[in-house]
């Protein structure tokens, strides 16, 4: 049994240290100069037919996917 306590308690370790560092890796939003550093372009994009806005994604590189701001 203390074999088992033992790897139940790394494994929930390792779990605990991983989720902060995954949403850090992630963030939902970037500037046009990070996409940019980040080897990525930013695409633009009409909402509709352009009268209800614009959105901005970066596209490639590190950010791939991300609102740009």
């Amino acid at each position: 049994m203390r074999t088992l306590s033992y790897a139940l308690f790394a494994a929930l370790a390792v779990s605990a240290l991983a989720v902060p560092v995954t949403a850090a890796a992630l963030p939902a939003d970037v500037t046009a100069g990070q996409c940019i550093a980040g080897g990525g372009g930013i695409v633009v994009s009409a909402v509709g037919d352009g009268s209800q806005g614009y959105t901005k994604r970066c596209v490639g590189g590190v950010h791939d996917g991300r609102t740009a701001l």
